[in-house]
């Protein structure tokens, strides 16, 4: 049975704490390659990370009434949830207890029972086995009741449905640590999923986090950001919770402090969002491209109500900024006050040196408001249309610019972890959130000293 966790309205939402945390010891063991392609370690992970971690199935918003269902695939799991009686979320692995065939198929749907397509035993939606084909066939006893759907440990939070298959597994919010009171100044449960995209790739999982674990290479993979955001380390804020969760916080609405000329790109990239906000892009033309950020925080001060947005709990810097969480061990939040950029890697079923990436992009539309431009993906977007589940391989969906940016050098950096010429890593201290990654993972796995 779902746990739900309230959350703050937004008038109680508390402030976030933006300080420094102190940095932990770090051990500094090898990043060795074997992990990004040895079966030996892909079966490690599943046995003491993926089984054991807390994982987001999907959206409650996909569980609108009683009989909504959804499958959710985790390597060679699938998890059905589903709403039942008294607006109960439930999770169950997605097998009947006659012979092994899923009991539901498919992505979603709607149902009064959960019945097996093969031989129609039929589970209520608590899981419990209700009725079989000739019961009193049976020569060890009725099924009935007895042979139930065996329950995944679930909760519901932030808008998302939480599952664990660790029955021991700790309250959710205690495995978040400090990171879901970041997340609550956010109002998640209201925002709407108008993207969502999944690839399969060719490519292990890990270095999706590892890459959303830095900002290193944003200079050379997205050169167009420079316009529009400060990349430098020396001008962002990195912290490492004791969970094994991280966040950065890295300024926007403006040029790079290391940019030299490019007023007519940033002006050009940022039109949309200042118009919104009623202010004119050539006010800032001679020099001026700087003071955007400063100008765009008092202009959604001053305007976000009639807006349709309540930013009173926020501080200035989450008005603009770029607030990335990434949650142990394979999840990365990309908040602003508008939406959220939410990225996952999941494992393959059998291939190591495959994976699934899944982008889901959640819009807070005004009050009132039915279209909407998300600047981050840099359309216009219309909440009374549900997001289609688009579905391929790399290169054959579009994940917008700046992710389809990080798709591309996936899958020739997983060919590079198999060269003889390369042993370990060799990390700068601004990636010190890859290194706390991995050894977590390490941790996690018992290979800790």
């Amino acid at each position: 049975m779902a746990t739900v966790i309230n959350r703050p309205e937004a008038q109680e939402r508390p402030r976030a704490d933006m300080s420094k945390f102190q940095e932990p010891e770090f051990r500094n063991t090898p990043i060795t390659p074997d992990r990004y392609y040895s079966k030996e370690w892909m079966q490690k992970e599943w046995d003491h990370i993926w089984t054991k971690t807390w994982q987001i199935a999907g959206v409650v918003e996909q569980l609108k009434k009683q009989g909504d269902w959804f499958t959710a695939d985790f390597g060679t799991e699938t998890i059905v949830c589903v709403r039942g009686e008294n607006d109960t979320i439930r999770a169950f692995y997605n097998v009947c207890q006659h012979r092994g065939m899923p009991v539901v198929t498919g992505e979603q749907g709607h149902a009064k029972r959960l019945v097996c397509p093969y031989h129609g035993w039929a589970y209520d939606l608590a899981g419990k086995l209700k009725t079989v084909p000739d019961e009193a066939d049976f020569i060890q006893g009725s099924p009935c009741g007895k042979m139930n759907m065996v329950e995944v440990k679930c909760e519901v939070w932030a808008g998302f449905v939480w599952i664990n298959m660790d029955d021991n597994a700790v309250p959710l919010r205690q495995f978040l640590g400090p990171i879901a009171d970041q997340i609550d100044t956010y109002p998640m449960d209201k925002m709407v999923r108008t993207h969502w995209m999944t690839i399969e790739g060719n490519f292990n999982w890990k270095l999706i986090q590892d890459n959303f674990n830095e900002s290193y290479h944003v200079p050379f993979v997205h050169p167009q950001t420079k316009f529009v955001m400060e990349y430098s380390h020396h001008h962002c804020q990195f912290d490492l919770f004791p969970e094994g969760h991280a966040r950065m916080f890295m300024p926007g609405a403006g040029p790079t402090k290391q940019l030299r000329g490019g007023e007519n790109e940033t002006l050009q990239y940022l039109a949309q969002e200042l118009e919104f906000w009623g202010l004119n892009p050539d006010d800032f033309r001679g020099g001026k491209t700087g003071e955007i950020r400063k100008a765009l925080q008092q202009a959604k001060r001053e305007k976000g109500a009639e807006k349709g947005f309540d930013f009173s709990s926020y501080h200035d810097d989450q008005l603009t900024d770029h607030w990335h969480f990434t949650i142990f061990p394979n999840l990365s939040f990309s908040l602003k006050p508008d939406g959220n950029i939410w990225l996952r890697g999941r494992p393959h079923e059998t291939d190591p040196e495959k994976c699934y990436f899944d982008m889901w992009y959640m819009t807070l539309f005004p009050e009132g408001t039915e279209r909407y431009y998300s600047q981050s993906m840099a359309e216009w977007v219309d909440v009374s249309v549900p997001a289609p589940h688009i579905q391929g391989k790399v290169g054959e969906v579009d994940m917008g610019p700046g992710i389809s940016q990080d798709v591309e050098v996936w899958g020739v950096q997983q060919r590079g972890l198999r060269s003889r010429g390369y042993n370990r890593d060799y990390l700068p201290w601004q990636e010190r959130r890859v290194r706390y990654f991995h050894e977590n993972l390490e941790k996690w796995m018992g290979m800790a000293d």
